[in-house]
């Protein structure tokens, strides 16, 4: 652990080397407090308008703040916006921006004094995601949601700084989550300075108005973030945040390397899903095993993440029109032959929940199985079902095949012989990530191992997978689901912005995707949150977004820099 140790020491060269004007007001100002977690897949840009995974998130959410930020609860509240009204119609949301935030201090501005943040830079930043110059990734937050002209073009006006402080925003119909929508990273506000001095190399030259400061990204080896002395925020007691000194991130690409240095105390929080990480940490039963209770704390959250299998519903794409995929009693079959708990127990450990009810995660609020009851494990109501296609105990069933990747194999091999025991003979196909993402996306398969993890918490993100206008490519309907009561209700929901009334017509479309079976869900996910017990103030949440700003040192006795 050579190399590991010298990425702490270079950490420390690097704060002895900055200034703490200002001074600050922590107790233990004389030890440096030193964050460090672990990005197996790599991190591929700091600038937020690439924010579209998880690595990316993680980095950039320490550096930038948006309008909005979710608590906890996954809810929406005010980060740079002060205060802010949608109009009785809402079309127009008004916010009304936090004076006194500064961007980082960098040599971009006079002086290389960070200035202070206006309603303009935001007509910047929110621009700049729309702006085919900029190719982000996260244009749509946008794109099919704010005010359009006489000729469908979007409107010069869809977003207008009235003063310094106050921001309009004008959408061409209601949309009900569109604040959650502005709690993600592509929504963080950057200088404009800061973009076109650097330009595209601004993914290795962040500046925003978070609570760390960049200072170095070797690619691949390490990235540290050094305390912003000037962050506008206090904690509850009054004192400055953050209560770090600095972020040291590493790239260690082998998961169970990464767990034997967080074993070791070189790394202080570790997060995955992972089969060779969860048999390493929890038993049979998914609790966790007992020789590493006391070690650190584990904790298992919810996340934002579906698992499921999904068939293609547009008869153009079979040969065969009375194909059987295209059969709703034999999908609801197949479903009713899995036994969800038995595969979570012994392919995952424990980590999930069975997929009961609709696509909708449990995390979410709208989620209910009282309220939208999906498909138990029952081979006799599956022989039912069977029986009701025109397939009794699966006689006249040609070989189906279903296209996965590697890392699914383990859990088709087990429904593979699921459905065999009803007289359901599957063959299976795998495919490199890419390779079958392409073609489920252009629809070249029918029978298909697919998930969908959430890119803001609200049920609408899920639903959107079977709304008809957002067939795949082009949209995430993959299925080609259509259905003009669910279009209906999705239309509607859309431009509700009453939660509680969306609530109850999500789940009636969730009803609705359980009756017509375009998928089958197999299980909502979990994901293991690892941290050493001296780290206090680290709070999970179903995004699994590490929020680093409050978390503090509970003790001395964690390893100082």
């Amino acid at each position: 652990m050579l190399r590991q140790f010298l990425l702490s020491v270079a950490v420390v060269g690097f704060l002895a080397s900055c200034s703490s004007s200002g001074g600050t007001d922590r107790e233990d100002a004389g030890q440096k407090k030193v964050f460090r977690y672990n990005q197996a897949e790599g991190i591929s840009s700091l600038d937020p308008a690439f924010a579209r995974n998880q690595a990316n998130i993680w980095a950039t959410t320490q550096m930038f703040n948006g309008l909005f930020e979710l608590n906890e609860d996954l809810y929406p509240v005010a980060s740079l916006a002060d205060t802010w009204k949608i109009s009785e119609d809402g079309t127009t949301y008004t916010f009304r921006i936090r004076k006194g935030v500064n961007f980082h201090d960098n040599e971009v501005f006079e002086g290389g004094k960070g200035r202070e943040i206006k309603a303009a830079d935001f007509v910047y930043s929110f621009k700049r995601i729309l702006d085919p110059a900029t190719a982000s990734t996260g244009a749509w937050i946008f794109n099919d949601k704010v005010k359009r002209d006489e000729n469908g073009e979007i409107a010069e006006d869809w977003i207008e700084a009235v003063d310094d402080y106050t921001l309009v925003l004008r959408l061409e119909k209601p949309f009900g989550p569109f604040l959650e929508i502005l709690t993600m990273p592509y929504a963080f506000v950057v200088p404009q300075e800061a973009v076109e001095k650097y330009g595209k190399d601004f993914r290795t030259h962040p500046i925003g108005t978070g609570p760390f400061v960049f200072k170095s990204w070797e690619e691949g080896n390490n990235l540290i973030l050094l305390r912003n002395e000037n962050y506008w925020r206090k904690d509850e007691n009054g004192r400055q945040l953050p209560h770090l000194d600095a972020v040291q991130v590493t790239f260690i690409n082998d998961k169970n390397q990464e767990f034997m240095t967080f074993q070791q105390g070189k790394l202080d929080f570790m997060s995955g899903n992972q089969a060779d990480l969860t048999e390493q940490i929890l038993a049979e039963n998914g609790e966790v095993k007992e020789e590493l209770r006391e070690k650190f704390v584990v904790q298992k959250v919810p996340y934002l993440n579906t698992e499921y299998i999904g068939f293609m519903m547009n008869p153009d794409k079979y040969e065969n029109k009375n194909h059987p995929l295209l059969n709703k009693d034999f999908r609801k079959a197949l479903s009713s032959a899995i036994n969800r708990e038995e595969m979570i127990s012994y392919l995952l450990n424990g980590l999930g929940t069975p997929g009961t009810s609709g696509i909708v995660p449990e995390a979410l609020p709208s989620f209910s199985r009282d309220k939208v009851k999906g498909y138990t494990y029952d081979p006799k109501k599956a022989a039912e079902y069977l029986k009701a296609a025109g397939f009794p105990e699966g006689k006249g069933v040609p070989e189906l095949t279903l296209h996965t990747t590697i890392q699914s194999k383990p859990i088709i091999e087990y429904l593979q012989k699921q459905w065999e025991a009803i007289g359901v003979k599957v063959n299976i196909e795998i495919n490199q990530v890419a390779t079958h993402q392409e073609m489920v996306d252009n629809g070249k398969v029918v029978f298909f191992r697919g998930s969908w993890l959430g890119d803001y918490p609200d049920a609408e993100n899920y639903l959107s997978m079977f709304y008809s206008g957002n067939f795949a490519p082009a949209g995430p309907n993959k299925t080609n689901f259509s259905n003009k009561a669910f279009d209906d209700l999705y239309n509607k929901a859309r431009y509700e912005s009453e939660g509680f009334n969306r609530v109850d017509m999500y789940q009636a479309m969730d009803n609705i995707i359980v009756e017509e079976a375009p998928i089958i869900v197999l299980f909502y996910d979990e994901v293991l949150r690892l941290k050493q017990n001296y780290v206090k103030g680290l709070e999970p949440n179903p995004m699994n977004i590490p929020r680093l700003e409050r978390v503090d040192f509970a003790s001395q006795d964690q390893p100082v820099m």
